[in-house]
């Protein structure tokens, strides 16, 4: 089934579209009104964050449309760079390189190919159990027995993070949701535009409203008016969006929040791991936004949450 012919799909897109236009249309009316300079880089920031969005919505809708092969490759081309991106931060030794070779060019894309192949049983234990066990071992039988621990639980940890969770967003492709045939791009679309829409007005609060800290020492710009603020926004959104899904109104209400409480929490863990190293972004991949994982770190954490939810209650 072609992607704009699921109805739910065309009018979210749709809307999304919209909404990037009016933001682009407020961005550059503010852009010629603001005088201060602090108000002008604020606009600034605001802007390239919205063209940035303009070109991430346009790859993602482009790999719905291909469906399944296309968001596998996209996923998995999102998991090879927010990894390498996370990489670069830990430290390495010359014994670790070939478990790293092994980690992106053999264990990532074969995750994905279980995900293609919608082989649940190994997908969902093959990370956690097979790849747990070969990367120590890897290490272990180069000989180099330095900072063993905690060079072998760096690996791991970005393993699960930017593969093992991050693939249980397009894995909602492949559920069997009762009386739903044919539309779980929109739970995809649901869950990332939800988590997405939690981080944009978690910035917009903040700006506008925020004054007292949630935690100044991992993330300095979060406040509390501004998370609480974004994830009652986004939750209210995800609620509204309740017809496209396969939930009722009340458990639309609270996966939404579910998701949204993820999300902050997976930006948390992922700027703290960035406050250890002494780096304001894992990258600059992305103008506006640092890199890949600046931008999917709330995602990484709601995803395989709401997986399990659907698949739990749905299937």
């Amino acid at each position: 089934m072609k992607l704009l012919q699921i109805p739910e799909i065309a009018w979210m897109l749709y809307t999304v579209a919209g909404l990037l236009t009016v933001s682009s249309i407020i961005g550059g009316a503010l852009r010629l009104a603001v005088k201060s300079e602090s108000a002008r880089a604020t606009v600034a920031n605001l802007n390239a964050r919205t063209r940035a969005w303009w070109v991430m919505c346009a790859i993602f809708a482009l790999a719905m449309i291909t469906g399944r092969i296309g968001s596998v490759i996209l996923f998995s081309l999102t998991s090879f760079l927010a990894l390498r991106e996370y990489v670069t931060l830990t430290p390495t030794r010359r014994g670790d390189h070939r478990s790293l070779f092994w980690v992106f060019f053999v264990i990532l894309p074969v995750q994905y190919y279980l995900l293609y192949i919608k082989w649940y049983g190994m997908f969902s234990i093959f990370i956690p159990v097979y790849a747990f066990l070969f990367i120590p071992a890897r290490i272990a039988l180069r000989g180099d027995c330095e900072r063993f621990l905690e060079r072998t639980s760096e690996i791991q940890w970005g393993l699960m993070v930017c593969v093992y969770f991050v693939s249980h967003a397009p894995a909602l492709l492949l559920l069997d949701v009762k009386g739903y045939p044919d539309k779980n791009p929109v739970l995809l679309l649901f869950l990332v535009m939800v988590v997405q829409v939690s981080d944009v007005f978690q910035y917009v609060w903040g700006k506008t409203l925020g004054r007292r800290k949630i935690a100044p020492n991992v993330s300095p710009n979060k406040t509390v008016v501004g998370t609480v603020g974004g994830i009652l926004t986004a939750s209210a959104i995800g609620t509204g969006l309740w017809w496209a899904t396969p939930f009722r109104p009340e458990e639309a209400a609270g996966v939404s929040l579910l998701i949204c409480i993820m999300g902050f929490l997976g930006g948390l863990v992922m700027s703290a791991v960035k406050r250890d190293r002494g780096v304001k972004d894992y990258g600059s991949l992305i103008a506006g936004h640092g890199g890949m994982m600046d931008r999917i770190d709330s995602l990484c954490f709601a995803a395989p949450v709401f997986f399990h939810f659907v698949r739990y209650y749905h299937t």
